[in-house]
């Protein structure tokens, strides 16, 4: 299982995503789930992947080759970050178009979604969420959030705490709360994580951050929050009957 976790702010960008890949209790393994593009001053292009690890590493590798190849459209070239979100969803139809017919012939389905977001030098952050089809839909002041996977545990403080008004510091503690609320509830979800908090107009990805098994902090406020939740329920009003 994965999650992953998109949010745009009126400040900035948060990504984050966990490393955990399992086929079965006794089939457990670690991949990073997020892949960063920069240049910096012209662009930070972040991208998260969820679902079947064979589908998102060959979609991956296909931007990747064809960043290196002069004369194909990429990321590097790319204007703006809904023609990112394209070059992605074009390589998933690639992809699925070479691999689909035999995963269907074994009962199996290409199955890869990605949370697409950064900057590119001349218009503001942008978040995408990039479904298995490749379609495609863009955060909005409505929903400035976007997230893949095991999402349950960790959505109720994502609704709670974020606005677009957020500041970045607040978000990066919200969002790796809401990993340790989903690690607490679902083994499926695990260590490492990977930070990124992305400034606005900053065209580099400079907080990034990941935390691993025992990290210090990441187990402090893990506790800080389950100390504190238990703290305001003892102070909730008792029912009348």
């Amino acid at each position: 299982m994965t999650y992953c976790i998109g949010i745009k702010l009126d400040t900035g960008l948060v990504f984050a995503s966990d490393s955990r890949i399992h086929a079965g209790v006794d089939n457990i393994a670690c991949f990073c789930k997020m892949s960063v593009f920069e240049h910096p001053g012209d662009r930070v292009i972040v991208l998260l992947s969820s679902g079947n690890l064979a589908g998102t590493q060959a979609v991956i590798s296909m931007l990747k080759q064809r960043n290196d190849r002069e004369g194909l459209p990429n990321l590097w070239s790319a204007e703006s970050m809904f023609d990112a979100a394209m070059l992605v969803a074009d390589a998933m139809r690639d992809i699925d178009t070479r691999d689909g017919q035999y995963l269907a012939a074994r009962a199996v389905s290409f199955n890869a979604s990605f949370i697409l977001g950064g900057q590119i030098a001349g218009e503001p952050p942008r978040l995408f969420r990039i479904y298995t089809p490749g379609n495609f839909i863009e955060a909005s002041l409505e929903t400035p959030y976007f997230q893949t996977g095991e999402t349950k545990y960790g959505k109720p403080i994502i609704d709670r705490v974020i606005t677009r008004s957020t500041s970045l510091n607040d978000a990066a503690k919200c969002v790796l709360v809401s990993f340790d609320s989903t690690m607490c509830s679902n083994l499926s979800v695990g260590m490492p994580i990977d930070l990124i908090c992305y400034e606005i107009d900053s065209l580099k990805a400079r907080m990034r951050r990941r935390f691993d098994e025992g990290d210090a902090y990441f187990s402090a406020l893990g506790q800080q929050w389950t100390e504190g939740t238990r703290q305001v329920f003892s102070r909730l009003h008792d029912l009348d009957w």
